[in-house]
């Protein structure tokens, strides 16, 4: 019998969905890659497909979605990324070798060098994080509202005021939260 494990919480931001593998940082953290097997799963259903992966990769993707994770922190409260954080993130891109093709329905589309290059992956999600740090797309970095998530996410909004990571996760919680917080006063004030 195949081991259950957590949905990926997948976005339109490559590397924010990267970093989304592990939530609820603030609280009991979740971990969604806790195997090789569901970071080659992650990458597949990122479009990101490889034959497998392997012990170290997982090590690897950890090391790379922390560095991304504390660098997207640090930007989202206006502070300069650590310089490991960085060095994590650069690394990672020079050492993948994918290209990008236009799909028929004008999409972009990854192309790993091999299905077996992982690197290449780890490449185009590093390559997706330094364009947001370097302010490079339409957006802002912002951190979940939850006290238990404080993920970094990356703001499309028009208005750049989102306050959750994830309305259906976090931001239902938080306001079913404040729902019953305010049907307790209720009762408690007659």
């Amino acid at each position: 019998m195949a081991a259950e494990y957590p949905e990926f919480r997948l976005g339109s931001v490559l590397a924010t969905s990267f970093t989304a593998t592990l939530t609820e940082r603030q609280g009991q953290r979740l971990e969604r890659i806790p195997v090789p097997q569901r970071l080659a799963d992650w990458f597949d259903v990122s479009g990101l497909a490889v034959e497998s992966c392997s012990a170290d990769n997982l090590a690897v993707a950890v090391e790379l979605r922390e560095s991304i994770h504390t660098a997207f922190t640090a930007a989202a409260s206006r502070s300069a990324p650590p310089a490991s954080a960085v060095e994590v993130i650069n690394d990672r891109s020079i050492r993948g070798n994918a290209s990008a093709v236009l799909t028929s329905e004008l999409t972009r589309r990854w192309v790993l060098d091999s299905a077996a290059r992982v690197e290449d992956a780890f490449g185009v999600i590093a390559a997706d994080a330094i364009t947001i740090l370097a302010g490079d797309r339409d957006g802002r970095l912002a951190l979940c509202a939850s006290p238990t998530c404080r993920a970094a996410f990356f703001d499309t909004s028009q208005s750049r005021t989102r306050r959750w990571c994830d309305m259906n996760t976090c931001g239902n919680r938080q306001k079913k939260a404040r729902l019953k917080s305010a049907r307790a006063q209720g009762k408690s004030a007659r």
